[in-house]
């Protein structure tokens, strides 16, 4: 479960760094992978966020991604591989951040 919902990138990329590194923490397990995410702020996009993120999983080791999954992936995935780890880091970042327009104005 994630403690950081809803954030917005401009609120995440203001964050300090270890505010920061301790919300993508919780999008991957991985303190490595969330000092280097975040030592790229600020992101101007979503997408550019996404990259980063995806550049740095390809870094991982088969052993990176058993601890990972061991740790804190607990879906449902039918392997253990960085496009199964990719899907779930993005999926857990957009609730992150919430939706790329914001939220509705009430």
């Amino acid at each position: 479960m994630l403690m950081h919902k809803g954030i917005g990138l401009e609120r995440f990329n203001a964050m300090p760094r270890g505010r920061a590194v301790h919300a993508l923490y919780e999008c991957c397990c991985c303190v490595t992978w969330a000092q280097k995410v975040a030592d790229a702020r600020p992101f101007e996009t979503y997408e550019d966020l996404h990259a980063k993120s995806d550049i740095e999983l390809l870094a991982f080791s088969q052993t990176d991604l058993d601890r990972v999954f061991a740790s804190c992936i607990h879906c449902e995935t039918t392997h253990n591989s960085v496009e199964e780890l990719a899907r779930v880091t993005r999926t857990r970042i957009e609730q992150m951040l919430g939706p790329e327009d914001g939220y509705p104005e009430y």
